[in-house]
């Protein structure tokens, strides 16, 4: 899997090929690939964060949705909707955006009403783990985020995400409006195209229809539970690269 980074003008691919993406220039390269001893040690981390005694508690969704109170009344916001696997893995990359004002961790894409995380794990809910992004457009743009949606996960896995397999895992963008279907759309043909992953992009790009928050316990994980093995050895790694890639649109660094 290869890497993309936005910036102006035109596209440069993997290794110093050059294709024009609508007046967008965007950088890959290729992840080098984890070592043996290292994907043990994050099979260890999941054994060891699916066995920990569980904490789960019913989803208390005013306590959710009250976090909209931080957001200025009258301030011209979007939504953004995508599937990339682990939403703990994403929603820590997310969060750190300058612009995004909310990202929340949830299900949507399914057909089960207000479904619980064990429904979802069962695969039969046709839902998909996936991040609500609110974000001020004047600060971020949708392409900026797509951006970051290629590089936080693998956009050419099927139903799968490292060790986490399931339909529930899938990539997917779920678009709120005819220009965000247009953008991923675009964006997935034109990187299929340029030959910058090694395999066909999978990304299912739909509708958007409900999203359902995510049980209180999963929302900003990585920040609340970073101590715990799967969040050292797994989110970690990719919080950090991600940090290094895209370090100018940082709300720390603002």
């Amino acid at each position: 899997m290869q890497r993309a980074m936005t910036e102006r003008n035109e596209v440069s691919l993997a290794e110093g090929q050059t294709l024009d993406l609508s007046g967008k220039r965007v950088t890959f390269f290729r992840r080098p690939v984890f070592r043996t001893f290292l994907s043990f040690l994050t099979t260890l981390a999941i054994f060891s964060a699916a066995c920990e005694p569980s904490t789960k508690q019913p989803v208390n969704k005013s306590n959710i949705m009250s976090e909209d109170n931080a957001i200025p009344a009258g301030k011209k916001t979007d939504t953004a909707t995508f599937g990339t696997g682990c939403f703990w893995c994403t929603e820590a990359v997310f969060q750190e955006l300058k612009g995004v004002l909310k990202a929340t961790s949830g299900y949507t894409g399914g057909h089960v009403a207000n479904p619980s995380y064990e429904e979802v794990c069962t695969g039969t809910t046709g839902h998909a783990e996936a991040l609500q992004i609110i974000y001020d457009p004047a600060v971020i743009t949708y392409d900026e985020l797509l951006e970051v949606f290629w590089e936080a996960h693998d956009p050419t896995s099927l139903n799968k995400q490292g060790n986490d397999v399931g339909t529930q895992y899938r990539s997917a963008i779920f678009y709120h409006n005819a220009e965000q279907k247009e953008k991923a759309e675009h964006y997935k043909a034109e990187l299929n195209k340029s030959g910058a992953y090694d395999k066909p992009i999978v990304t299912e790009i739909t509708g958007f229809t409900k999203f359902y928050p995510a049980e209180d316990y999963h929302q900003n994980y990585y920040n609340t539970h970073g101590s715990q093995p799967y969040c050292y050895l797994v989110i970690r790694p990719k919080v950090e690269k991600f940090e290094k890639v895209f370090k100018n649109k940082l709300k720390k660094n603002n």
